[in-house]
């Protein structure tokens, strides 16, 4: 990462789906408003056409997502070749990148990358951790957390039913 440039939260489509679904992508960015939220190329392509369109407004009108290139050379495309051997387009190219940039996937998909970011000190946030930061810094309330996953339940995603008010976030950013 260059200096002064503020860390990336690299979106995976499944967080991404998940503020869509919920109604709050526009307000997915306010969470951590200090860092730069990122889209890769590799993660855009897989968005159905109306989530992308979402995304493409957002990006083009409010502007706090940014949609990067993923043209991985060198040791992050050996990396992201051995990835891909195992996971989906847009997981691999997320890990791969912040394992090269040093920065913060944006990921529910625990199946996946949970093992890899915790052997690779990749630091990680899920859709509920972006929850548990949204009501713990008052943008969401209790009952808006609450709507929000029901909300994307009923929508046909999977997201956990919890209660945010006993949840434990363990990143910490």
């Amino acid at each position: 990462m260059a200096r002064g440039a503020k860390t990336q939260i690299v979106l995976d489509a499944d967080v991404v789906i998940h503020f869509a679904k919920g109604g709050w992508l526009g307000q997915l960015p306010n969470i951590f408003p200090d860092y730069e939220y990122v889209l890769l190329e590799a993660v855009h392509e897989e968005l159905l056409s109306d989530i992308r369109t979402q995304v493409d407004n957002q990006i083009a009108l409010l502007k706090n997502i940014t949609l990067h290139p993923f043209a991985p050379r060198g040791e992050m495309l050996r990396e992201y070749a051995m990835l891909r051997s195992k996971f989906g387009k847009g997981e691999s190219a997320c890990m791969a990148y912040c394992l090269f940039t040093h920065n913060v996937i944006g990921s529910s998909n625990l199946r996946d990358i949970r093992a890899y970011c915790q052997e690779k000190k990749i630091t990680y946030l899920t859709t509920l951790d972006f929850l548990w930061y949204a009501r713990h810094k008052h943008l969401m309330t209790t009952d808006e957390v609450k709507t929000f996953i029901n909300e994307v339940r009923s929508k046909g995603s999977i997201l956990p039913e919890v209660d945010i008010e006993k949840y434990v976030c363990k990143t910490i950013l």
